[in-house]
């Protein structure tokens, strides 16, 4: 098997500029990194993880915590986009992924216990709990960290920007002429409600539209017989909303359905919106209009973000990064019938 030297002679450079393009250093050049990995693959150089392990003091392993009380796990549209550029990012960087839990071997285990079990550089915390006493002593530790959709104090995260989100549906929905706007929201102790919340009245206000309080209803994410339920309330009113905000495109199937059941029609007497942006609103009938989170860009940003901080850790600093979306005008909206 032919070695990291070998690898250096067959490309004419230094054995330190083989091992920054094998780990996808950014001082080295886009041409450098692709002649040298193709040179390992012709020479069928592989990187021993032990010996690199022990050279450079680091495994090349990140941690994921990605798991809520809901089970949801990966089968979460939003976060199972963010976590999948996560790990294309990752593997392009040369570093793999273990997702933490509570096991070791037959034993229980904290996050933090976890970590350090598994040896990981860093981790990256998505649809988690993160009032957790767990969550928190993870924050709280030496570990290189980074949080989606929440800030810890002094740690990374990569946020959404969820008031502009709403504020874009809100500006869509007044520009057909819509002035009785409901909103069935998520869970109210998250950050993510509260930044919503407090954007769709700030909205709605901009353009001088009166709120009333039967218009605002709470059901969790991705329950569709929850939303179902808070649209039946609207719907029931003796003035209904002429347009409904659903929490995220799942929620939206609940409602939908229930409009169709009091034998209305959407966007004819009803319109609606989602957010998100997932497959599943492109393919609903009708097409969803809803806010598209750039998911991309968001587990890109993190994975950055982390390596940074494993491989340049004097000089990385906690940031916040807010990264926006669009809006994707389906069928589900148009001017009111009234």
């Amino acid at each position: 098997m032919a070695s990291i030297k070998d690898v250096a002679k067959e490309c004419g450079v230094s054995v330190a500029t083989v091992s920054k393009a094998l780990n996808g250093h950014s001082d080295i050049s886009q041409a450098t990194k692709e002649k040298v990995r193709a040179a390992a693959e012709r020479l069928g150089y592989m990187p021993n993880s032990a010996a690199r392990a022990l050279k450079t003091n680091r495994t090349y392993n990140l941690g994921v915590l990605f798991v809520d009380e809901a089970q949801s796990g990966l089968t979460h549209e939003f976060f199972a986009a963010v976590l999948d550029s996560f790990k294309r990012q990752a593997e392009s960087r040369g570093y793999d992924i273990t997702f933490i839990n509570h096991n070791i071997g037959h034993g229980h285990a904290s996050y933090l216990e976890h970590c350090r079990y598994r040896g990981v550089d860093g981790v990256i915390a998505a649809c988690v709990q993160f009032d957790d006493p767990e969550v928190v002593e993870l924050a709280r530790s030496n570990l290189p960290f980074v949080t989606v959709d929440h800030v810890f104090n002094n740690r990374s995260a990569v946020m959404s920007d969820n008031v502009e989100g709403i504020r874009g549906i809100v500006d869509h929905l007044c520009s057909l002429g819509h002035e009785r706007i409901a909103y069935i929201h998520g869970e109210t102790h998250t950050s993510v409600t509260e930044k919503r919340l407090a954007s769709f009245y700030r909205a709605c206000a901009a353009h001088g539209v009166k709120v009333s309080d039967d218009y605002v209803l709470p059901s969790a994410y991705r329950d569709p017989g929850g939303s179902a339920l808070a649209t039946r309330k609207l719907l029931e009113l003796p003035e209904r909303p002429t347009a409904i905000l659903y929490p995220d495109d799942f929620s939206a199937i609940g409602g939908v359905q229930t409009i169709r059941e009091y034998g209305l029609l959407v966007p004819r007497d009803i319109t609606i919106a989602g957010y998100d942006g997932n497959l599943l609103s492109q393919i609903m009938s009708p097409k969803l209009t809803t806010w598209r989170q750039n998911t991309d860009a968001m587990g890109r940003t993190a994975a950055e973000l982390l390596i940074e901080q494993i491989e340049s850790p004097r000089t990385a600093l906690p940031e916040q990064r807010l990264i926006c979306g669009s809006l994707l005008k389906g069928e589900s909206s148009a001017a009111p019938a009234y």
